[in-house]
């Protein structure tokens, strides 16, 4: 097979939670161990750090990736899903993974996933560890795909375990409460591995602290010993970065970040004590020029895409992947920070989210809704979209793709107003 016809294979023949849903979940790590066993397990070849949370995850991950890069040790980073290309899923100090190493890790053991029948990601999980331990990275960061306990990343003993957060976002499958959702991202932790957690709800911090206790390991609370005393978007050569002042610890600093959503903040002091953690331990070394390098360098140093991001200045174009109500609230803080006269909402989600709930969320007043589905099997049928959206006081047309949707407010845009793209990861990933 070459790279397409590999690429159609795993597609086709395995089983991706992100197009068809809980169909392809394993509520198992035996595919994933039995493939690691395989392997001659490859995840103990290479240092790691785990990354858990309902949102935040993805961006504490290219941050830290992009510190360690700057600090000059060669870093993977594995993240899910992609955007754009397969490829994004496997980083080592920003680059992809190459082409040919995809296509001879399927051609070459395609006879043992046929027997096995792994799931889309049990795999891509493997051939992340393959890679990097062939690779011989210093260190990777492990981002979770969903959950924690049952997550196929969580056969890794890290350096450090990492929880940005906990809200209800597939509650048909981690449970339908804060404390059943933070009992599965808590199952990341492990004995004598310390623990980051960025703010989070009481009820989650009293899951997190009890499973730390049991675990016979330390937790700290990034906001209890981390804040920020002011911040602000700044613009240098025509690009937004966020300068924030930050106490940790009783010690000031003063750092900027590529990412600018207001979100970000607490993703900030997430890595920030992840990092203050590791130089602590003794196993790295990260100065405080790498540290600040690595903020303000991350976009560039690891591709990440998608959150809060300007896609056209005229009219004024933003994306961002938050899907659930958390993410949704942030967003609507970016938006409501964000001058503009008229607000074109280009929306489209995934068929089992809380429409109604998200839809509550929204403003009526000053905007108009684009309704869309995004391309993958899951996608709200827009019909369904645009009715439940009428019945919660929101206004707008349907359209047959994201493109359609998007060039229709591009069209009706005014001076002044903003465009945003949202609702879905996989509405951002046709327009970024």
């Amino acid at each position: 097979m070459n790279y397409q016809h590999t690429l159609d294979y795993l597609y086709a023949q395995l089983p991706m939670f992100h197009r068809i849903g809980p169909a392809a979940y394993k509520a198992n790590l035996d595919n994933t161990i039995a493939l690691a066993d395989y392997f001659d397990n490859p995840q103990h070849k290479f240092k790691s750090i785990h990354i858990a949370g309902t949102n935040g995850k993805g961006s504490v991950a290219h941050m830290l990736a992009s510190v360690f890069q700057e600090a000059g040790y060669k870093t993977g980073l594995c993240t899910s899903p992609h955007l754009k290309d397969f490829r994004e899923r496997f980083r080592i100090n920003g680059g992809i993974m190459p082409e040919q190493f995809i296509t001879d890790f399927v051609n070459n053991h395609k006879d043992f996933f046929q027997t096995l029948q792994p799931s889309f990601f049990e795999l891509t999980i493997a051939m992340t560890f393959d890679y990097f331990a062939r690779e011989k990275v210093d260190i990777a960061i492990i981002e979770t795909g969903l959950g924690g306990r049952l997550d196929s990343t969580n056969i890794i003993t890290p350096e450090l375990s990492v929880i940005t957060n906990v809200g209800l976002d597939h509650t048909n499958l981690l449970g339908d409460t804060i404390e059943a959702i933070a009992k599965e991202k808590a199952g990341i932790i492990k004995k004598g591995v310390p623990v980051i957690a960025g703010k989070c709800r009481q009820e989650a911090a009293i899951v997190f602290e009890h499973k730390a206790k049991v675990a016979n390991t330390s937790i700290m609370f990034a906001d209890q010993n981390y804040q920020v005393v002011e911040s602000a978007v700044l613009v240098k050569d025509n690009q937004p970065f966020l300068r924030l002042t930050v106490n940790g610890n009783g010690v000031l600093r003063n750092v900027d970040s590529a990412l600018t959503g207001t979100y970000q903040l607490e993703n900030i002091l997430t890595a920030l004590a992840a990092v203050d953690l590791i130089n602590r331990k003794g196993n790295f070394r990260i100065p405080e020029e790498a540290l600040k390098a690595g903020l303000r360098n991350v976009i560039s140093n690891t591709g990440i895409a998608g959150r809060w991001q300007v896609i056209e200045r005229n009219p004024l174009v933003i994306c961002d992947t938050g899907h659930n109500a958390d993410g949704i609230k942030s967003i609507m803080e970016n938006i409501r920070q964000t001058p503009h006269k008229h607000l074109h909402f280009v929306l489209g989600m995934m068929n089992d989210k809380d429409i109604s709930g998200i839809l509550q969320l929204l403003p009526c007043d000053h905007t108009t809704y684009y309704f869309c589905r995004p391309d993958v099997p899951r996608g709200l049928d827009t019909g369904l979209l645009r009715q439940t959206a009428i019945d919660s006081g929101l206004e707008g047309k349907a359209y047959s793709s994201v493109g359609e949707a998007l060039a229709a407010a591009k069209n009706a845009a005014g001076r002044g107003d903003l465009i945003f793209v949202g609702g879905s990861t996989f509405v951002v990933a046709e327009v970024v």
